[in-house]
């Protein structure tokens, strides 16, 4: 299947979609190995901060790794965040990296318009989504703002939540849908990235929660997929409502990054931690997806 069949059926079968990240080449062993295992379709995602924060060196360098290591029938390749304006709100030349991604074969790419106004971030989305749907790959976009990977100290999650920080608009969801020409879309609910940056990104996430209710209105209104970015660390009954509600889609980076990261610290071996990555992955996808495994 392609990669857009893998998210339309797993949307009518009432489940979602992993979309596992690679901070770190040698997960992508691990990471492809669990999916084949529990039989889960699954994108193995690498995202720009991941090249240049972290040791993921480039979306060329993850696409030949991955080469190395994919499943046939199982998993898919995805280009994860390409912001128009970075964490460090500085802009991104983005369209060069998008043509890099279809060069490397790249089933799907995300662009992360969320920090323009309304009118900007269609026009970014809708520039991507054409690019790239000519070449018969995936576009996600990204409406409301999810909070996480800014620089500088973070708001506290319960005024986040409280206040409806950065929630999707349910006029904007339905604007950008029709307008932006995206398959499948980003949005904030209450969910929130891990942090990236060097001093904060080996701290626990906070235990967020999602807003159901909101996510259900946004799928009445788009029609369209919706993705749930930082999926690690939510309450895992949060998730299931939510996948009833319109996730079609869940994105996971913290839970198996820092399992990486604890690992290289506490024996600097490398096997040891694409041995933990691969039963952390495992255990993942057998709590939250195991009504998506397939028998190929």
């Amino acid at each position: 299947m392609t990669i857009q069949e893998t998210i339309r059926q797993a949307r009518s079968k009432g489940t979602a979609v992993p979309a596992f990240n690679i901070p770190y080449l040698p997960m992508i062993e691990p990471v492809a190995k669990a999916i084949a295992d529990e039989k889960i379709p699954s994108i193995i995602h690498v995202a720009r901060v991941e090249w240049i924060n972290f040791q993921s060196q480039s979306l060329e360098a993850v696409a030949k790794e991955y080469r190395l290591h994919e499943k046939p029938g199982f998993t898919h390749l995805g280009l994860d965040h390409i912001p128009v304006i970075d964490e460090e709100q500085h802009q991104v030349d983005y369209l060069p990296i998008i043509k890099r991604a279809i060069d490397a074969g790249f089933e799907s790419v995300m662009i992360d318009g969320s920090r323009l106004d309304l009118e900007g971030n269609i026009a970014a989305t809708k520039i991507v989504s054409d690019l790239v749907h000519a070449s018969g790959i995936a576009c996600e976009g990204e409406i409301g703002a999810v909070m996480g990977h800014e620089s500088g100290p973070q708001k506290p999650y319960e005024e986040i939540f409280s206040t409806k920080l950065g929630f999707t608009r349910l006029d904007d969801a339905r604007r950008f849908a029709l307008e932006s020409h995206c398959d499948w879309m980003s949005v904030a609910v209450g969910n929130i990235h891990g942090a990236v940056a060097e001093a904060t990104r080996g701290q626990k996430k906070p235990k967020a929660r999602l807003d159901i209710d909101h996510i259900a209105a946004l799928y009445r209104v788009a029609w369209i997929p919706l993705v749930l970015h930082g999926g690690s660390g939510i309450n895992i009954e949060y998730v299931r409502r939510a996948i009833a509600a319109g996730i079609a889609k869940i994105n996971i980076g913290t839970e198996i990054r820092q399992v990486y990261e604890e690992s290289m610290v506490q024996v600097n071996d490398v096997d040891v931690a694409r041995e933990a990555v691969y039963k952390r992955t495992r255990e993942l996808i057998a709590l939250i997806f195991a009504r998506n495994r397939q028998t190929i």
